[in-house]
């Protein structure tokens, strides 16, 4: 079992203003539950811690990205880093998808990412990860 985490999920687990705040909290912990691998990369981070300290009181965003190193080093939570290939990739992603501009780039390195390790599941409120037809599903 693997799932990759994009910036809507982290967000929606962490932020109990989210309407779906229950909902993807409890898809987290039985996904947990069942010991599945969870992937997310350096750019979902980048876009996560920072909207995380913008979005929540200091103390709260600073305990959530305390759970993320936790995870990390409890080894059940991978990064994948967006390597200069993978840049590229995702550039090639942006250019085949000029009909979805509303994709962003760090969406389109998720996806490069989630087809090379194979992928399926993604943890998002983002529908465009289905709408490019490379075979993700939403959850929860």
């Amino acid at each position: 079992m693997k799932l990759f985490i994009d910036t809507w999920g982290w967000l929606t687990l962490r932020d109990r203003k989210e309407s779906l705040h229950q909902e993807v909290k409890d898809f987290y912990s039985r996904f947990r539950g069942k010991k599945g691998n969870i992937y997310t990369s350096d750019y979902v981070l980048d876009e996560t811690i920072t909207l995380l300290f913008r979005r929540l009181p200091f103390k709260m965003a600073k305990g959530s990205l305390a759970t993320i190193d936790k995870a990390i080093k409890e080894g059940y939570l991978q990064i994948e880093w967006v390597t200069p290939e993978r840049f590229e990739r995702a550039k090639g992603l942006r250019l085949k998808y000029q009909d979805k501009p509303k994709i962003s780039f760090t969406d389109l390195t998720s996806m490069v990412i989630m087809k090379e390790l194979d992928l399926k599941e993604v943890m998002t409120g983002d529908e465009h990860f289905e709408q490019v037809g490379m075979g993700f599903q939403r959850k929860p």
